[in-house]
């Protein structure tokens, strides 16, 4: 399966609740944290709803 990893960019002050625990339950919370998760439509979907406080990179197998 593919993977990717995620880095947050930005900050989650000031942000809407729903935005925070979606941040969250992606494994991050700080700026600069990766975390690296199996390349699902669930992830792309948490992904799709903080796309501006996070950054994708696709990894190679």
């Amino acid at each position: 399966m593919a993977k990717i990893k995620i880095i947050q960019t930005r900050s989650i002050i000031d942000r809407p609740k729903d935005q925070k625990r979606t941040i969250i339950a992606l494994g991050l919370g700080r700026p600069n944290w990766e975390k690296i998760h199996n390349d699902t439509p669930q992830i792309r979907g948490m992904i799709r709803k903080v796309t501006h406080l996070v950054k994708i990179e696709d990894i190679k197998d």
